[in-house]
Protein backbone atom coordinates (compact mmCIF):
# COMPACT_ATOMS: atom_id res chain seq x y z
CA UNK A 1 0.00 0.00 0.00
CA UNK A 2 1.53 3.35 -0.87
CA UNK A 3 2.14 5.70 1.45
CA UNK A 4 0.98 9.81 0.84
CA UNK A 5 3.15 12.33 0.18
CA UNK A 6 2.68 15.44 2.89
CA UNK A 7 2.53 17.83 0.25
CA UNK A 8 -0.05 16.16 -1.26
CA UNK A 9 -2.16 15.48 2.53
CA UNK A 10 -1.80 19.47 2.65
CA UNK A 11 -2.52 20.31 -0.54
CA UNK A 12 -6.08 18.15 -0.09
CA UNK A 13 -6.67 19.77 3.11
CA UNK A 14 -6.21 23.65 1.24
CA UNK A 15 -9.03 21.93 -1.56
CA UNK A 16 -10.89 21.22 1.83
CA UNK A 17 -10.84 24.34 3.28
CA UNK A 18 -11.92 26.58 0.13
CA UNK A 19 -14.70 24.42 -0.33
CA UNK A 20 -16.25 24.20 2.95
CA UNK A 21 -15.71 28.32 3.73
CA UNK A 22 -18.42 29.94 1.44
CA UNK A 23 -20.31 27.47 3.48
CA UNK A 24 -19.47 28.95 6.88
CA UNK A 25 -19.65 32.41 5.75
CA UNK A 26 -23.46 31.64 4.58
CA UNK A 27 -23.88 30.40 7.85
CA UNK A 28 -22.56 33.01 9.85
CA UNK A 29 -24.03 36.02 7.58
CA UNK A 30 -27.47 35.35 9.24
CA UNK A 31 -26.09 35.58 12.83
CA UNK A 32 -24.39 38.98 11.92
CA UNK A 33 -27.23 40.79 9.98
CA UNK A 34 -29.88 39.13 13.62
CA UNK A 35 -26.75 40.55 15.94
CA UNK A 36 -26.68 43.94 14.45
CA UNK A 37 -30.46 44.90 13.79
CA UNK A 38 -31.54 43.53 17.66
CA UNK A 39 -28.05 45.03 18.86
CA UNK A 40 -26.67 47.89 16.62
CA UNK A 41 -23.36 49.46 17.62
CA UNK A 42 -23.99 52.81 19.80
CA UNK A 43 -23.29 55.12 16.98
CA UNK A 44 -22.33 58.97 18.27
CA UNK A 45 -25.48 61.59 17.98
CA UNK A 46 -25.26 64.18 15.17
CA UNK A 47 -24.81 67.85 16.19
CA UNK A 48 -29.04 68.53 14.78
CA UNK A 49 -29.46 65.64 17.78
CA UNK A 50 -27.71 67.20 20.19
CA UNK A 51 -28.92 70.79 19.82
CA UNK A 52 -32.62 71.71 19.83
CA UNK A 53 -33.58 74.13 16.87
CA UNK A 54 -33.87 77.69 17.92
CA UNK A 55 -36.98 78.05 16.28
CA UNK A 56 -39.08 75.31 17.12
CA UNK A 57 -42.03 75.66 18.83
CA UNK A 58 -43.37 72.64 20.51
CA UNK A 59 -47.29 72.60 21.22
CA UNK A 60 -49.00 70.43 23.73
CA UNK A 61 -51.63 67.78 22.40
CA UNK A 62 -54.42 66.15 24.80
CA UNK A 63 -53.14 62.77 25.84
CA UNK A 64 -54.40 59.65 27.28
CA UNK A 65 -50.68 58.42 28.90
CA UNK A 66 -50.12 58.30 32.59
CA UNK A 67 -46.33 57.85 32.43
CA UNK A 68 -44.36 60.22 34.74
CA UNK A 69 -41.95 60.86 31.46
CA UNK A 70 -45.19 61.96 29.58
CA UNK A 71 -46.53 64.23 32.07
CA UNK A 72 -42.50 65.71 32.31
CA UNK A 73 -42.68 66.34 28.46
CA UNK A 74 -45.83 68.02 28.62
CA UNK A 75 -45.27 70.23 31.13
CA UNK A 76 -41.57 71.33 29.78
CA UNK A 77 -43.89 72.12 26.34
CA UNK A 78 -46.09 73.94 28.47
CA UNK A 79 -43.15 75.92 29.42
CA UNK A 80 -41.64 76.51 26.06
CA UNK A 81 -45.02 78.01 24.79
CA UNK A 82 -45.43 80.12 27.46
CA UNK A 83 -41.66 81.70 27.51
CA UNK A 84 -42.00 81.87 23.37
CA UNK A 85 -42.73 84.66 21.62
CA UNK A 86 -46.02 84.79 20.46
CA UNK A 87 -46.26 83.77 17.02
CA UNK A 88 -46.89 85.96 14.10
CA UNK A 89 -49.40 83.43 11.62
CA UNK A 90 -49.51 86.78 9.72
CA UNK A 91 -46.09 85.97 7.36
CA UNK A 92 -45.41 82.46 5.70
CA UNK A 93 -46.08 80.48 2.78
CA UNK A 94 -48.13 77.64 1.56
CA UNK A 95 -46.31 74.44 1.45
CA UNK A 96 -47.75 71.13 -0.17
CA UNK A 97 -49.33 68.64 2.49
CA UNK A 98 -49.70 65.31 1.60
CA UNK A 99 -51.86 64.56 4.54
CA UNK A 100 -55.00 66.63 3.43
CA UNK A 101 -58.36 67.96 5.28
CA UNK A 102 -59.79 66.42 8.63
CA UNK A 103 -62.79 65.90 6.96
CA UNK A 104 -64.47 65.93 3.30
CA UNK A 105 -67.88 67.32 1.98
CA UNK A 106 -69.47 63.84 2.67
CA UNK A 107 -68.48 62.98 6.23
CA UNK A 108 -69.86 66.84 7.35
CA UNK A 109 -73.19 67.09 7.44
CA UNK A 110 -73.08 71.52 8.55
CA UNK A 111 -71.30 72.08 4.84
CA UNK A 112 -73.75 75.06 3.73
CA UNK A 113 -74.71 73.63 0.23
CA UNK A 114 -72.69 76.22 -1.75
CA UNK A 115 -69.41 75.89 -0.11
CA UNK A 116 -69.55 72.12 -0.69
CA UNK A 117 -67.18 71.99 -3.69
CA UNK A 118 -66.29 68.28 -3.42
CA UNK A 119 -69.76 66.65 -3.54
CA UNK A 120 -70.55 68.99 -6.14
CA UNK A 121 -68.56 67.88 -8.56
CA UNK A 122 -65.52 69.91 -8.49
CA UNK A 123 -62.94 67.90 -10.65
CA UNK A 124 -59.57 69.33 -9.03
CA UNK A 125 -58.64 68.48 -5.67
CA UNK A 126 -55.45 69.57 -5.55
CA UNK A 127 -56.58 72.78 -3.46
CA UNK A 128 -57.32 70.35 -0.54
CA UNK A 129 -53.02 69.59 0.20
CA UNK A 130 -51.44 72.76 1.13
CA UNK A 131 -50.57 73.99 4.80
CA UNK A 132 -50.11 76.90 6.11
CA UNK A 133 -46.24 77.73 6.87
CA UNK A 134 -45.66 80.51 9.62
CA UNK A 135 -42.24 82.61 8.46
CA UNK A 136 -41.18 81.91 12.12
CA UNK A 137 -42.52 78.69 13.74
CA UNK A 138 -45.00 75.81 13.39
CA UNK A 139 -48.52 75.44 12.78
CA UNK A 140 -49.99 72.51 14.40
CA UNK A 141 -52.41 70.38 12.68
CA UNK A 142 -55.47 70.99 14.39
CA UNK A 143 -56.68 68.91 17.05
CA UNK A 144 -60.09 68.23 17.50
CA UNK A 145 -60.10 67.25 21.77
CA UNK A 146 -57.39 70.17 22.55
CA UNK A 147 -59.93 72.10 22.00
CA UNK A 148 -62.54 70.57 23.35
CA UNK A 149 -60.53 70.24 26.70
CA UNK A 150 -59.47 74.07 26.67
CA UNK A 151 -63.32 75.28 25.87
CA UNK A 152 -64.93 72.32 28.11
CA UNK A 153 -68.68 74.21 29.68
CA UNK A 154 -67.82 76.65 27.15
CA UNK A 155 -70.18 78.64 24.61
CA UNK A 156 -68.45 79.48 21.58
CA UNK A 157 -70.09 82.69 19.29
CA UNK A 158 -69.42 83.53 15.28
CA UNK A 159 -71.03 87.22 15.07
CA UNK A 160 -70.71 88.77 11.42
CA UNK A 161 -71.13 87.93 7.91
CA UNK A 162 -71.23 84.92 5.94
CA UNK A 163 -67.35 85.00 6.53
CA UNK A 164 -68.18 84.68 9.59
CA UNK A 165 -70.87 81.46 9.41
CA UNK A 166 -67.90 79.79 6.50
CA UNK A 167 -65.58 79.75 9.71
CA UNK A 168 -68.10 78.28 11.76
CA UNK A 169 -68.82 76.01 9.83
CA UNK A 170 -65.50 74.45 9.29
CA UNK A 171 -65.25 74.59 12.94
CA UNK A 172 -67.93 72.55 13.31
CA UNK A 173 -66.62 69.94 10.55
CA UNK A 174 -63.40 69.42 12.47
CA UNK A 175 -64.95 69.32 15.81
CA UNK A 176 -67.28 66.73 13.74
CA UNK A 177 -64.50 64.28 13.42
CA UNK A 178 -64.02 63.73 17.62
CA UNK A 179 -68.17 64.29 18.75
CA UNK A 180 -70.87 65.10 16.91
CA UNK A 181 -72.65 68.49 17.03
CA UNK A 182 -76.13 68.65 17.98
CA UNK A 183 -78.24 71.41 16.34
CA UNK A 184 -80.60 72.74 19.29
CA UNK A 185 -81.67 75.74 18.04
CA UNK A 186 -82.29 77.96 14.64
CA UNK A 187 -83.91 80.98 13.47
CA UNK A 188 -83.88 83.31 10.76
CA UNK A 189 -84.03 83.28 7.45
CA UNK A 190 -81.60 81.18 5.47
CA UNK A 191 -80.97 79.54 9.35
CA UNK A 192 -78.76 82.97 10.02
CA UNK A 193 -78.90 82.23 14.03
CA UNK A 194 -77.98 78.63 14.90
CA UNK A 195 -76.38 76.66 17.54
CA UNK A 196 -75.43 73.61 18.41
CA UNK A 197 -74.31 71.53 21.65
CA UNK A 198 -71.52 68.71 21.84
CA UNK A 199 -73.09 67.07 24.84
CA UNK A 200 -69.23 65.32 25.36
CA UNK A 201 -67.84 68.48 26.62
CA UNK A 202 -70.90 70.65 27.00
CA UNK A 203 -69.72 73.04 24.57
CA UNK A 204 -71.91 75.75 23.16
CA UNK A 205 -71.39 76.86 19.86
CA UNK A 206 -73.39 79.63 17.68
CA UNK A 207 -73.68 81.73 14.54
CA UNK A 208 -75.48 85.24 14.95
CA UNK A 209 -75.91 86.83 11.49
CA UNK A 210 -74.71 90.24 12.41
CA UNK A 211 -73.04 91.74 8.84
CA UNK A 212 -72.20 95.47 10.76
CA UNK A 213 -71.76 94.13 14.45
CA UNK A 214 -73.76 97.43 14.69
CA UNK A 215 -77.79 98.24 14.64
CA UNK A 216 -78.30 97.55 11.04
CA UNK A 217 -81.94 97.63 8.13
CA UNK A 218 -80.04 95.61 5.34
CA UNK A 219 -81.53 96.32 1.80
CA UNK A 220 -84.82 94.44 0.51
CA UNK A 221 -87.47 94.24 -2.31
CA UNK A 222 -89.96 95.23 0.45
CA UNK A 223 -87.77 98.19 1.93
CA UNK A 224 -84.46 100.42 1.30
CA UNK A 225 -82.82 99.42 -1.60
CA UNK A 226 -79.39 100.71 0.66
CA UNK A 227 -78.62 99.14 3.95
CA UNK A 228 -78.76 101.52 7.23
CA UNK A 229 -76.37 101.60 9.69
CA UNK A 230 -76.63 103.00 13.09
CA UNK A 231 -72.79 103.00 13.85
CA UNK A 232 -72.99 104.05 17.45
CA UNK A 233 -75.70 101.14 18.58
CA UNK A 234 -74.39 97.84 18.89
CA UNK A 235 -76.74 95.18 17.16
CA UNK A 236 -78.56 93.33 20.06
CA UNK A 237 -79.40 90.34 18.61
CA UNK A 238 -75.91 89.12 19.68
CA UNK A 239 -74.99 92.25 22.12
CA UNK A 240 -78.23 91.46 24.22
CA UNK A 241 -76.44 87.77 24.58
CA UNK A 242 -72.84 88.68 26.04
CA UNK A 243 -73.92 87.44 29.01
CA UNK A 244 -73.68 84.24 28.47
CA UNK A 245 -70.98 83.97 25.72
CA UNK A 246 -67.48 82.71 26.74
CA UNK A 247 -65.55 83.59 23.69
CA UNK A 248 -66.65 85.62 20.47
CA UNK A 249 -65.28 85.74 16.95
CA UNK A 250 -66.36 89.00 15.14
CA UNK A 251 -65.70 88.97 10.63
CA UNK A 252 -67.34 91.99 9.00
CA UNK A 253 -66.19 93.40 5.91
CA UNK A 254 -67.85 92.84 2.28
CA UNK A 255 -71.05 94.02 3.59
CA UNK A 256 -69.18 97.50 4.00
CA UNK A 257 -68.94 97.61 0.09
CA UNK A 258 -73.08 98.17 -0.59
CA UNK A 259 -74.41 101.12 -1.07
CA UNK A 260 -75.46 102.60 3.04
CA UNK A 261 -77.06 105.63 4.59
CA UNK A 262 -75.26 105.72 8.10
CA UNK A 263 -76.84 107.42 11.30
CA UNK A 264 -74.58 108.65 14.34
CA UNK A 265 -76.32 109.94 17.61
CA UNK A 266 -79.74 109.78 15.67
CA UNK A 267 -78.12 112.02 12.90
CA UNK A 268 -77.43 110.97 9.36
CA UNK A 269 -74.02 111.02 8.94
CA UNK A 270 -73.51 110.42 5.26
CA UNK A 271 -73.49 108.00 2.91
CA UNK A 272 -71.70 105.22 0.63
CA UNK A 273 -72.76 105.13 -3.08
CA UNK A 274 -76.23 107.19 -2.88
CA UNK A 275 -76.98 108.94 -6.08
CA UNK A 276 -80.18 110.35 -5.63
CA UNK A 277 -80.38 110.95 -2.14
CA UNK A 278 -79.36 114.53 -0.63
CA UNK A 279 -76.89 112.62 1.81
CA UNK A 280 -72.97 113.55 2.05
CA UNK A 281 -70.61 110.84 0.48
CA UNK A 282 -68.43 109.71 3.26
CA UNK A 283 -67.53 105.82 1.72
CA UNK A 284 -67.25 103.01 4.25
CA UNK A 285 -63.68 103.02 5.67
CA UNK A 286 -64.56 105.45 8.90
CA UNK A 287 -67.85 103.89 9.03
CA UNK A 288 -66.58 100.25 9.72
CA UNK A 289 -63.85 101.45 11.56
CA UNK A 290 -66.31 103.41 13.70
CA UNK A 291 -68.89 99.88 13.53
CA UNK A 292 -65.49 97.46 15.32
CA UNK A 293 -65.09 100.34 17.64
CA UNK A 294 -68.66 99.93 18.79
CA UNK A 295 -68.95 96.88 19.05
CA UNK A 296 -65.49 96.31 20.86
CA UNK A 297 -66.54 98.86 23.35
CA UNK A 298 -70.11 97.19 24.30
CA UNK A 299 -68.58 93.84 24.98
CA UNK A 300 -65.25 95.13 27.17
CA UNK A 301 -67.99 97.33 29.19
CA UNK A 302 -70.79 94.35 29.59
CA UNK A 303 -68.13 91.62 30.15
CA UNK A 304 -65.76 93.47 32.30
CA UNK A 305 -68.99 94.12 34.76
CA UNK A 306 -70.37 90.56 35.05
CA UNK A 307 -67.15 89.32 36.35
CA UNK A 308 -66.95 85.96 33.75
CA UNK A 309 -64.19 87.52 31.15
CA UNK A 310 -64.31 86.74 27.41
CA UNK A 311 -62.14 85.56 24.93
CA UNK A 312 -62.63 87.82 21.81
CA UNK A 313 -61.51 87.60 18.19
CA UNK A 314 -61.77 89.90 15.33
CA UNK A 315 -60.94 88.44 11.76
CA UNK A 316 -59.60 90.39 10.07
CA UNK A 317 -60.32 91.25 5.72
CA UNK A 318 -60.70 88.05 3.55
CA UNK A 319 -59.92 89.01 -0.12
CA UNK A 320 -62.21 88.20 -3.14
CA UNK A 321 -60.32 86.49 -6.57
CA UNK A 322 -62.82 87.41 -8.99
CA UNK A 323 -61.15 88.04 -12.98
CA UNK A 324 -62.96 89.10 -15.27
CA UNK A 325 -66.92 88.69 -14.97
CA UNK A 326 -68.59 87.17 -12.73
CA UNK A 327 -70.90 86.05 -14.32
CA UNK A 328 -68.41 84.19 -16.75
CA UNK A 329 -66.73 80.33 -16.44
CA UNK A 330 -63.68 80.93 -15.83
CA UNK A 331 -63.93 84.05 -13.05
CA UNK A 332 -61.80 82.43 -10.22
CA UNK A 333 -60.02 79.86 -12.52
CA UNK A 334 -56.87 79.45 -10.25
CA UNK A 335 -56.13 75.84 -8.67
CA UNK A 336 -53.01 76.74 -7.06
CA UNK A 337 -51.84 78.90 -4.22
CA UNK A 338 -50.02 82.26 -5.38
CA UNK A 339 -46.27 81.88 -5.00
CA UNK A 340 -44.54 84.60 -2.25
CA UNK A 341 -44.05 87.68 -4.02
CA UNK A 342 -46.50 86.92 -6.74
CA UNK A 343 -49.28 88.53 -5.02
CA UNK A 344 -49.29 91.47 -2.52
CA UNK A 345 -51.88 92.55 0.41
CA UNK A 346 -52.66 96.54 -1.38
CA UNK A 347 -55.09 98.77 -1.77
CA UNK A 348 -58.45 98.05 -0.46
CA UNK A 349 -57.35 95.14 1.15
CA UNK A 350 -54.83 96.51 2.97
CA UNK A 351 -56.82 99.55 4.35
CA UNK A 352 -59.84 97.01 5.81
CA UNK A 353 -57.24 94.57 7.00
CA UNK A 354 -55.30 97.64 8.64
CA UNK A 355 -58.53 98.79 10.23
CA UNK A 356 -59.30 95.97 12.03
CA UNK A 357 -55.43 95.79 13.01
CA UNK A 358 -55.36 99.19 14.62
CA UNK A 359 -59.29 99.32 16.08
CA UNK A 360 -58.64 95.72 17.95
CA UNK A 361 -54.56 97.08 19.20
CA UNK A 362 -56.70 100.21 20.77
CA UNK A 363 -59.37 98.19 22.23
CA UNK A 364 -56.38 95.92 23.56
CA UNK A 365 -55.33 99.06 25.77
CA UNK A 366 -58.92 99.70 27.39
CA UNK A 367 -59.62 96.49 28.38
CA UNK A 368 -56.25 95.53 30.49
CA UNK A 369 -57.77 97.78 32.72
CA UNK A 370 -59.78 94.57 33.51
CA UNK A 371 -59.29 91.08 34.24
CA UNK A 372 -60.23 88.24 32.31
CA UNK A 373 -60.09 90.08 29.01
CA UNK A 374 -58.65 88.38 26.11
CA UNK A 375 -58.76 90.39 22.52
CA UNK A 376 -56.57 88.96 19.53
CA UNK A 377 -56.72 90.20 16.07
CA UNK A 378 -57.45 86.51 13.43
CA UNK A 379 -55.20 88.24 10.47
CA UNK A 380 -56.02 86.31 7.81
CA UNK A 381 -55.75 88.70 5.06
CA UNK A 382 -52.39 87.72 3.68
CA UNK A 383 -52.46 83.91 3.91
CA UNK A 384 -56.43 84.06 2.34
CA UNK A 385 -54.95 86.33 -0.74
CA UNK A 386 -52.45 83.61 -1.49
CA UNK A 387 -55.32 81.47 -2.08
CA UNK A 388 -57.22 81.98 -5.19
CA UNK A 389 -58.10 78.44 -6.40
CA UNK A 390 -60.30 77.86 -2.69
CA UNK A 391 -63.43 79.22 -3.93
CA UNK A 392 -66.24 77.30 -4.87
CA UNK A 393 -66.58 79.51 -8.01
CA UNK A 394 -69.13 77.76 -10.02
CA UNK A 395 -69.24 74.61 -7.77
CA UNK A 396 -71.47 76.87 -5.96
CA UNK A 397 -73.97 74.65 -7.38
CA UNK A 398 -74.00 71.18 -8.21
CA UNK A 399 -72.39 70.17 -11.34
CA UNK A 400 -72.54 73.56 -12.88
CA UNK A 401 -71.36 72.01 -16.67
CA UNK A 402 -73.30 69.16 -16.93
CA UNK A 403 -74.82 69.98 -19.94
CA UNK A 404 -71.81 71.96 -21.29
CA UNK A 405 -70.82 75.21 -20.60
CA UNK A 406 -73.18 77.68 -20.48
CA UNK A 407 -73.28 82.24 -21.36
CA UNK A 408 -73.67 82.46 -17.83
CA UNK A 409 -72.34 80.70 -14.75
CA UNK A 410 -72.45 82.09 -11.19
CA UNK A 411 -69.51 81.88 -9.53
CA UNK A 412 -68.50 82.63 -5.78
CA UNK A 413 -64.93 84.08 -5.23
CA UNK A 414 -65.84 85.10 -2.03
CA UNK A 415 -66.57 82.55 0.14
CA UNK A 416 -64.13 79.35 0.82
CA UNK A 417 -64.64 75.52 0.10
CA UNK A 418 -64.94 72.89 2.68
CA UNK A 419 -63.02 71.89 3.49
CA UNK A 420 -60.75 74.75 2.22
CA UNK A 421 -57.93 76.80 3.38
CA UNK A 422 -60.44 78.61 5.92
CA UNK A 423 -60.12 75.52 8.13
CA UNK A 424 -56.22 77.38 8.90
CA UNK A 425 -58.18 80.29 10.06
CA UNK A 426 -59.46 77.98 12.66
CA UNK A 427 -56.10 75.98 13.55
CA UNK A 428 -54.11 79.62 14.80
CA UNK A 429 -57.72 80.02 16.84
CA UNK A 430 -56.93 76.77 18.24
CA UNK A 431 -53.05 77.88 19.09
CA UNK A 432 -53.82 81.38 20.02
CA UNK A 433 -56.28 79.89 22.71
CA UNK A 434 -53.73 77.09 23.90
CA UNK A 435 -50.98 79.84 24.28
CA UNK A 436 -53.45 82.12 26.43
CA UNK A 437 -53.74 78.71 28.54
CA UNK A 438 -50.69 77.97 29.99
CA UNK A 439 -49.41 81.71 30.36
CA UNK A 440 -52.93 81.32 32.66
CA UNK A 441 -51.54 78.29 34.00
CA UNK A 442 -48.29 79.87 34.94
CA UNK A 443 -49.83 83.05 36.01
CA UNK A 444 -52.03 81.43 38.67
Amino acid sequence: MGVTSPLKGQSHSRSLTRKLLPYVLYALLPIAVFRFYFHPFPFPLSTSDQLPHPNRIILTTSSSSSSSSSSSSSFSREEEIANETPCNYTYGRWVHDKMGPLYNGTTCGTIKEGQNCITHGRPDLGYLYWRWQPSQCNLPRFDPNTFFNLLSNKHIAFVGDSMARNQLESLLCMLATASYPNLVYKNGEDNKFRRWHFASHNITVSVYWSPFLVKGVEKSKTGPDHNELYVDVVDERWGSDLEHIDMVVLSIGHWFLHPAVYYEGGSVLGCHYCPGLNHTEIGFYDVMRKAIKTALKAIIERKSTDGNGIDVFLTSFSPSHFEGEWDKAGACPKTKPYEEGEKMVEGMDADMRSIAIEEMEAAKVNAKKFKGLRLETLDVTKLSLMRPDGHPGPYMYPFPFANGVQEHVQNDCVHWCLPGPIDTWNQIVLEVIRRWSVVSKREE
